[in-house]
């Protein structure tokens, strides 16, 4: 420990034993207690005590309850665990008895502060800091620390409640690791004092009938089984096996998805991989006693397994699928297909889930959609892939939300009325449609598909959101349609669909909500991007308002919109889409896109648009965009000199992005790649001198000095990393003579320090070249790079700092020894 941190710690512990001081705030003593812990990382916790006896006093002074706040003694208790994780410190404060004061029976829990939440967590944080080590498990089960343990698993508080099981795991865990445990592998009765008692304690919480208490029991295990991977679990779950497998047996199961928990843990386990401990049938029989709801996420997790057996691995599929089955059933009016609908065993009770309420239905259908959405692109899923059955179950549910479906049964008729205009339901369905796009489908079924998302892209009633969610599985379906050889880009269905779509599109990018305007414009960037050189998808747009209508969007009253308008007019510009812009205000004068985008960038209100422009017109330069390349230099030197003026910091590293990409073409680098100009490559003496005096252009390098100097630190990083790349790529070579003594580096020198000093009015200038490069290796970018990566408060974080601003706030220092920051 620093000297000066020593000297003050004396007067800090005598304000936190003083309980007419006013504490210091919760997150200072985190902050102390986090020091403690780095120092005692680092060095003796018993040398520490034995060095500021002070510590000890304070940990003293707690254990007269009347004189300490709760906060204090919390702090306290977590203190003495860090002190005693170390064995000879905890022998050292055991010898006194402190620590049983603190953590035993008599201590502690019979004070008024113990009905304080933050007290009781201080207490297990303190007692699972000190289980390290042997001596800490005799005291453990000496002390009556574990029983208290117990009983705070059913505290009120679920913090401290799973504090609570947390703290049973790590000392079981304790407790087995000796190598003889750990390789031998002994039944329970061999089993170390704290061990057997944690294990009886869970044994006689299986056999209750309380729910809570079975569930506590249940957590308990889960933890372990996913902690620790040794021998002794295995015989830790053949023993408590039974008791897990008699939960089935009651009516209902308890705490099932706690049990799930459980089995899942369990199986993923590399201690049971290869063994048959007769975990698969106790899965079997979960999965077909929980209800619908508890055993999806059962069935998921099985699928997911990477050893299974296959009989299980069916049962999980068919479980995971009777929502869909029953849905199916209740509406298809010819005999389902095979696959979906065999293997319902149990469907009765996803009906009665299903029909029982609104939120159950909407809840059973959500989780069902979510677990196959997520189970659909993993290699573990089930093969063959039932892509036929999900996609009609998935249409007929979206039916079912807008009233389109014709049920076929008394059944379907309640479910039509349940689901009708369930938002939860259509948000669900509608991204599990657009996963399914990812697979192979048969081509009759791809009609259905695109017409029930016309049916949701047209409809009034559809919200937002489920709108943005239409236009995403939409793209999604029309991306993965396949293209056939001929005189057509795409199969027989795109066509067609896209003179209904783009009609559709015409009225969303129209509509008074803005959400839905920004949700319109986002689909239509995204399928210009793609599609934008295929035919049929540039007839039908060009036949269509939609270029025009994303031209009058960039004027939107909505900032995200005129975002969203800059990126899909800048997307149909690249592809040569773009209607003719003409001015609103004067019809007769026609303006090119690239005035458009500079008037945004220089006169919109908002940051969004502006920085949409810069975004555009980076990846114009890269792409060598025919608006930028018929003067590349003029028109970058405009750009820059807009940005420079732009108070939002992300338009100016978006500007300098713009400028790296610049010189990465001036030199000869590849331009595609945002990140490549910053790769470095050493020097380029073959470098002709003209082309570094073009480089050394004055509105380049001002624009990237005054960056250097800017009051927000990504720009500052930004700038010292352009110009590190600029001053590596020229730095001595070939034309180019250093310069000695010259008033030009001498003003330009000047004006920097000027700028750095917050002075911005004074222009560099024309000066030569030769002064800018010189004046670029004078400076330490490197020093200066390293500085920015600094914390803007690494100067203050110091532990000294922490204390003396701790002491400041009671008074005990004077005013100027006081480091507020």
């Amino acid at each position: 420990m620093d000297p000066e941190c020593s000297h003050l710690l004396p007067a800090l512990c005598a304000v936190l034993a003083d309980p007419r001081q006013p504490v210091a705030d919760d997150t200072c003593l985190e902050k102390l207690l986090d020091w403690f812990k780095t120092v005692t990382e680092a060095e003796s916790s018993l040398l520490l005590l034995q060095e500021n006896p002070c510590l000890v006093e304070l940990l003293s002074h707690v254990l007269r309850p009347q004189d300490v706040s709760p906060r204090v003694l919390s702090f306290a208790l977590r203190l003495a665990g860090t002190f005693a994780a170390q064995e000879d410190c905890f022998q050292y404060l055991q010898q006194g008895e402190l620590l049983l004061g603190l953590f035993g029976e008599t201590g502690t829990l019979g004070w008024a502060a113990w009905n304080v939440p933050s007290v009781r967590s201080g207490w297990i944080q303190g007692l699972s800091a000190l289980a390290r080590h042997p001596s800490a498990l005799h005291f453990l089960a000496d002390s009556g620390a574990v029983d208290t343990v117990f009983s705070l698993q059913g505290d009120p508080s679920l913090f401290v409640a799973s504090a609570a099981s947390q703290l049973l795991v790590h000392i079981l865990a304790l407790s087995m690791r000796g190598e003889a445990v750990e390789r031998c592998s002994p039944q329970g009765s061999a089993w170390p004092a704290c061990a057997q008692k944690i294990v009886s304690h869970v044994e006689e919480s299986l056999r209750s009938t309380d729910s809570p208490q079975v569930t506590q029991a249940l957590n308990v295990l889960t933890t372990t089984f996913g902690r620790c991977h040794s021998l002794w679990t295995e015989v830790l779950w053949d023993q408590l096996s039974p008791l897990v497998a008699c939960l089935l047996e009651r009516d209902p199961v308890p705490a099932g998805h706690s049990l799930v928990d459980l089995l899942l843990s369990v199986a993923r386990s590399p201690v049971f991989s290869s063994t048959d401990c007769g975990l698969w049938e106790t899965v079997a029989q979960t999965l077909s006693r929980l209800s619908p709801t508890q055993a999806g996420p059962l069935a998921l997790g099985t699928l997911k397994l990477q050893h299974c057996p296959q009989g299980l691995r069916t049962q999980a599929f068919g479980v995971l699928l009777q929502p869909l089955a029953c849905v199916l059933k209740a509406t298809i009016q010819t005999p389902g297909s095979p696959g979906l609908l065999d293997g319902t065993v149990g469907s009765s009770l996803t009906v009665d889930a299903l029909l029982s309420s609104k939120s159950a239905c909407a809840g059973l259908l959500c989780q069902t959609l979510a677990h196959l959405e997520e189970l659909q692109p993993l290699p573990q899923r089930p093969s063959p892939w039932p892509q036929a059955p999900l996609l009609e179950a998935v249409v007929t549910i979206l039916r079912l939300c807008n009233g389109s479906a014709a049920p076929s049964s008394s059944v379907g008729g309640r479910l039509c009325g349940t689901l009708a205009g369930c938002l939860r339901v259509q948000r669900a369905a509608l991204d599990f449609l657009g996963t399914l796009s990812q697979g192979t489908s048969p081509q009759e079924l791809v009609p259905q598909v695109f017409a029930v998302l016309l049916e949701y892209l047209e409809s009034p009633d559809s919200s937002p959101t489920v709108l943005k969610k239409a236009f995403q599985a939409t793209l999604g379906w029309l991306l993965s349609s396949p293209k056939t050889p001929g005189c057509s880009d795409f199969g027989p269905h795109i066509p067609l669909f896209l003179g209904e779509l783009f009609p559709v599109l015409q009225k969303r990018l129209c509509s008074p909500c803005w959400e839905v305007r920004d949700s319109a414009l986002e689909f239509f960037t995204n399928l210009s991007r793609h599609w934008g050189g295929q035919a049929d998808f540039r007839k039908a747009l060009l036949s269509s308002e939609a270029p025009t209508l994303t031209q009058q969007l960039l004027r939107d009253p909505e900032s995200y919109v005129r975002a969203s308008a800059v990126s899909a007019m800048a997307q149909l510009s690249s592809q040569g889409l773009q209607a003719t812009l003409a001015s609103p205000e004067h019809p007769e004068t026609e303006q090119g896109l690239l005035k458009e985008f500079l008037h945004i960038l220089s006169a919109d209100s908002e940051g969004f648009p502006r920085r949409a422009v810069v975004q555009v017109f980076t990846q114009w330069l890269r792409d060598g965009h025919a608006e930028v390349a018929r003067d590349t230099e003029q028109f970058v030197a405009t750009v820059l000199q807009v940005v420079s003026q732009d108070l939002d910091w992300e338009v100016r590293v978006q500007g300098l992005e713009l400028a790296q990409v610049f010189l990465a073409q001036k030199l000869g680098q590849p331009a595609h790649c945002p990140y490549a100009v910053g790769l470095p490559e050493g020097p380029s003496p073959g470098l002709r001198p003209e082309v570094l005096r073009n480089l050394c252009q004055p509105w380049l390098l001002e624009f990237a000095f005054r960056a250097l100097f800017d009051c927000d630190r990504p720009v500052a990083q930004k700038a010292c990393d352009l110009l590190l790349f600029l001053r590596d790529k020229t730095a001595p070579c070939a034309g180019m003579q250093e310069t000695g003594d010259n008033p030009c580096l001498d003003s330009v020198e000047a004006i920097l320090q000027r700028w750095q000093a917050g002075e911005q009015g004074q222009s560099l200038g024309d000066p030569e070249p030769e002064a800018m490069l010189a004046v670029l290796r004078s400076i330490d970018l490197e020093g200066l790079q390293g500085r920015l990566a600094e914390s803007s408060d690494h100067v203050e974080k110091s532990p000294q700092s922490l204390l003396q601003d701790m002491l400041a706030t009671v008074g005990v220092l004077e005013e100027n020894e006081a480091d507020c920051y």
